[in-house]
């Protein structure tokens, strides 16, 4: 009797059977037994398993718990900002804390819009302050593009930095620089704009019939390929050629020198277009 293993492997389960096969007309053939395994697992962990993903069931349930953590800090926070509310005499039991009624969506969000430029009343400020404590926002970490300077860089604080000690972001990147670190940073927005109009109000000084308040309308949507182009078809001025092993270094210095000092017009373009590419790199949402 020859005997013979059918299995039948799919995602989800693995069918099998055992038979015998008769191999002359004495023998008879029968099947010794046949069953199926079924695999529990999900549609997500399916279509990672088509994809050669790995997952774990451990990493599901750690989000799945982190999420529940939040949630109920979430709620804690509120609970705990209306007893002190409530002790402060801010509130009391019948005092609306959401939106009530047809017509009121987003009427917080009017409310804390308001309340930057005028007076408001201490139960509407109690709202505002429970719609803040719902979501508090977030310290930015990013990293650098280089895995050997991988370390996690907090824009928020470098943001501050900026603030408090009133440099732009090339001159902090330059203090980077002299002190041996990477010049890899990701700024916002903001800091950049600031940047770029001290830039040009320093050099319209020097250079009042190019750098017009038209012309600079002209680049507000152009970035680094955009900028040379309208220099060159507007001005005739060629972008000044950066190349070299130090040419991070050296466009940072010309940025810091455009704080103060005369630039020459091809070197003003490449660092006018420089601030432009970044300008259109950067996140405007978290930078607001």
């Amino acid at each position: 009797m020859k005997k013979i293993l059918g299995l039948d492997l799919g995602t989800t389960s693995v069918g099998w059977a055992m038979v015998t096969m008769a191999e002359n007309g004495e023998e008879k053939s029968s099947i010794l037994g046949c069953g199926s395994r079924v695999v529990p697992i999900s549609v997500d962990e399916k279509d990672n398993f088509e994809k050669g993903k790995a997952s774990t069931t451990n990493a599901e349930r750690t989000l799945k718990r982190g999420m529940r953590r939040n949630l109920q800090r979430r709620k804690l926070r509120r609970d705990n900002l209306i007893t002190i509310l409530k002790e402060e005499g801010w509130i009391d039991d019948s005092s609306i804390l959401t939106e009530n009624g047809k017509g009121t969506t987003y009427e917080t969000l009017s409310l804390r819009a308001r309340a930057a430029t005028e007076k408001v009343s201490l139960q509407e400020f109690a709202r505002i302050l429970l719609a803040i404590s719902k979501k508090r926002g977030y310290k930015s970490s990013r990293k650098t593009d280089s895995s050997e300077d991988g370390q996690l860089i907090d824009g928020m604080q470098i943001a501050k930095e900026l603030y408090t000690s009133g440099i732009t972001p090339a001159q902090y990147s330059q203090r980077a620089l002299k002190a041996g670190k990477p010049a890899r940073f990701d700024f916002y927005r903001s800091d950049l704009e600031l940047e770029y109009d001290r830039i040009w109000t320093v050099q319209s000084e020097f250079y009042p019939d190019i750098l017009t308040e038209d012309f600079k309308r002209q680049l507000s949507n152009q970035g680094r390929a955009g900028t040379s182009k309208i220099f060159l078809g507007k001005y005739q001025i060629f972008t000044a050629d950066n190349k070299g092993k130090d040419r991070k270094a050296q466009a940072i210095n010309w940025r810091v020198d455009a704080l103060s000092k005369k630039l020459n017009l091809d070197i003003l373009a490449y660092v006018i277009a420089d601030l432009r590419g970044e300008l259109s790199n950067s996140s405007g949402y978290l930078g607001s």
